[in-house]
């Protein structure tokens, strides 16, 4: 492989990653990744994740969340007991000083979205507000990405 080809698929790669980073600053909280699975047809319900770091030296909650993607959205926690999985709504997550709370599948906090609007499709887009105690409120684009957690390919346009 020539060092124009190495050249070349390491420009490539650092544009299709870009192109998937989508993050978010609201004071002191820094915003990562919001992305949703796609669900399958008739499916009710849905999971958001997202990180939320708190670059700050004051402490804040996330109080809540909002979809126009589904008739409610709730904070919820999962966590294993055995060999079966427990999911609950919790009113808040708390974000103190320099911590990062990581919402990823089948781990701990993530956003439940119940009451689906219509079927998530890989490489489609929602909004999604977040509440915060202190720093307030802010949208988000959440990106849907096919269940192995990968975007969809954008449509070629001419």
């Amino acid at each position: 492989m020539s060092l124009r080809s190495v050249s070349l698929f390491f420009c490539a790669l650092a544009l299709s990653v870009s192109a998937h980073a989508h993050e978010y600053t609201l004071g002191a909280l820094h915003i990562g990744h919001p992305y949703a699975r796609a669900t399958v047809p008739g499916q009710p319900s849905g999971g958001a994740f997202l990180s939320i770091e708190n670059t700050g030296k004051e402490g804040d909650k996330l109080i809540g969340v909002s979809s126009p993607a589904a008739k409610n959205a709730e904070i919820h926690t999962m966590s294993m007991d055995g060999n079966v999985m427990k999911m609950r709504e919790v009113g808040e997550i708390e974000l103190p000083p320099t911590a990062t709370v990581d919402m990823k599948p089948g781990n701990g906090y993530h956003i439940m979205l119940i009451g689906l609007t219509q079927p998530l499709k890989a490489g489609d887009k929602f909004p999604l507000t977040l509440t915060f105690q202190k720093a307030g409120k802010i949208d988000v684009s959440v990106q849907v990405t096919d269940m192995s957690g990968k975007a969809a390919e954008p449509a070629h346009q001419h």
